[in-house]
């Protein structure tokens, strides 16, 4: 049975403005001073896993060039553009009707392409028992990650307390949840972070589609006899707006049987905002993170620090902000205001 990973990639990130734009969002940039995007940090961490000749990834068709650039040893076919945005579902939708062509017994894995992994040895042990379990089983699995603290930027999953302790089934998917009751969640070992990474069949998931999200799948029923020919990218510009625009969250994990969570502790992230960015950066001894390559701080504290430029940065006296620098556009923000950072990007 052969492996496929699917890599989304279409998200703008307006949240990490203004290093991430609609020109080039967060997943091409190297967010974290490594020397390596995102979207390549993601593919490497599954090197040894899925061979590059059954790697996807869905993206916007404007952002084409810049995958075949960072990701040069992916197929170009297996480049697959959305001609617009549609959340998950669709997306989804697109490269499992794509890939059930080529190979309709496969295993796949779908991992957003912005999230951060730092512990690879125990992530993919733990990619290999999902994949295992899915290919046993005719069943939905996802990644749980175990909290360390009460977030409320991410939505939660209460697992049945039976299970094997690799592979529990799923009792309800929890949004994100008030200060007050994400405290409550963490008191409980029963939940975890939803990862947004899950592993299935093909077949398992172009069947769960169609039962839950007829009107999704009707629009790529209507694309099979085009899919992998010349006229493909044509007809999904013409109908895959016609999609609506739903998350598979919403689509399918909240309504389909048999799903099951693997917990997970591997250092994750889905690093959503400059706040997640310094909870997993180097910082000094008050706790400021500083990325870029000449940044001096002088009695600052609890700060996020990134620029792009060779120019010196001297920063005094801040306590809690966020100071960003990419492309002629500096940011200084509170942190405690990261939320409004959409509006400020807006205008």
């Amino acid at each position: 049975m052969q492996n496929h990973l699917v890599i989304m990639a279409g998200g703008v990130g307006s949240r990490f403005w203004p290093m991430s734009t609609t020109e080039c969002p967060k997943q091409f940039i190297d967010v974290m001073g490594c020397g390596r995007t995102f979207i390549q940090l993601t593919l490497d961490r599954f090197r040894g896993i899925v061979p590059d000749e059954n790697v996807w990834v869905v993206t916007n068709e404007k952002y084409r060039d810049i995958v075949m650039k960072q990701l040069p040893q992916v197929q170009p076919q297996h480049i697959l553009l959305e001609p617009c945005r549609r959340n998950t579902a669709p997306c989804i939708a697109y490269v499992s009707w794509r890939i059930k062509q080529v190979a309709p017994d496969a295993n796949l894995i779908i991992t957003p392409s912005d999230h951060i992994v730092t512990d690879v040895i125990e992530f993919q042990r733990i990619i290999r028992l999902a994949l295992d379990f899915t290919a046993a089983h005719d069943a939905i699995l996802t990644l749980g990650m175990k909290p360390t603290r009460p977030e409320t930027g991410y939505g939660y999953i209460e697992r049945d307390k039976s299970g094997d302790d690799d592979v529990y089934p799923v009792l309800r998917f929890c949004e994100k949840p008030n200060l007050e009751t994400a405290k409550e969640y963490i008191r409980h070992s029963e939940f975890y972070w939803n990862s947004g990474i899950f592993v299935w069949n093909v077949r398992t998931i172009v069947n769960q589609l169609k039962m839950h999200a007829p009107e999704v799948t009707a629009v790529f029923d209507s694309l099979n006899p085009y899919l992998g020919t010349p006229s493909e990218q044509e007809k999904v510009n013409e109908l895959f707006p016609t999609c609506p625009s739903i998350s598979i969250d919403y689509a399918v994990m909240e309504k389909a049987n048999d799903i099951f969570v693997c917990p997970a502790d591997f250092g994750w992230s889905d690093v959503g905002t400059w706040g997640s960015l310094i909870t997993l950066s180097e910082k000094d001894a008050n706790g400021n993170a500083a990325i870029g390559p000449r940044i001096e701080l002088h009695e600052c504290s609890n700060c996020i620090v990134h620029t792009t430029e060779e120019r010196r940065v001297v920063i005094q006296g801040l306590d809690g902000y966020i100071v960003a620098e990419k492309d002629g556009t500096l940011l200084i923000c509170r942190l405690s205001e990261e939320q409004r950072i959409k509006d400020f990007s807006a205008k």
